[in-house]
């Protein structure tokens, strides 16, 4: 006959549980997320005969994986060729794991070098708004480039909306009620 355990089983978070190495299970599967892409990106970049290094970490509850390489043929005019390759690598993120992945690409620093320019454009406006009273409209924006520019508004104390359909959403800055 066998023993019958008497203590009741632990309900465990699946997203706080931790593997044996002191990572979250969350924290595996981004960057088992991160890894996939990185492959997928190393191999495309195989195929067009593309050097570059590829780099990946977990930041803001994301996986991030950076190409560092000089060639801006893999951002493209505005960023496309990068937004482009950005959702290839995340629908093979989605092959593999099943969900839909909120991976972020960035090659040769652009978003970095893109997030500075929209947060001193961001402040331009705040300062014109200030100023004058009068709601500012902004060019139309991507939705990550939108998220830069809403958070740096509403860091400056000012509140921000977003108009119009894509392709030509576009953030307003508006003065305080």
């Amino acid at each position: 006959m066998s023993e019958e355990n008497n203590e009741l089983p632990t309900v465990v978070d699946e997203d706080q549980a931790e593997s044996s190495e002191g990572r979250s299970k969350k924290e595996v599967a981004l960057e088992n997320e991160g890894e996939i892409a990185a492959d997928y990106l190393e191999e495309l970049m195989d195929i067009v005969d593309l050097d570059g290094d590829i780099d990946t970490f977990i930041e803001g509850g994301r996986a991030h994986v950076s190409i560092l390489n000089g060639s801006e043929v893999l951002v493209g005019r505005d960023g496309e060729v990068l937004e482009a390759l950005q959702e290839l690598a995340r629908l093979a993120v989605m092959t593999e794991t099943g969900p839909r992945s909120r991976l972020m690409l960035d090659i040769a620093g652009h978003r970095e070098t893109r997030r500075t320019a929209l947060q001193e454009l961001a402040a331009d406006a705040v300062t014109e708004v200030k100023e004058s009273g009068e709601p500012v409209r902004l060019s139309p924006m991507n939705p990550f480039e939108r998220k830069i520019v809403h958070d740096a508004v509403a860091a400056a104390g000012l509140i921000s909306e977003s108009e119009g359909e894509e392709p030509q959403r576009r953030v307003v800055v508006l003065p305080k009620a």
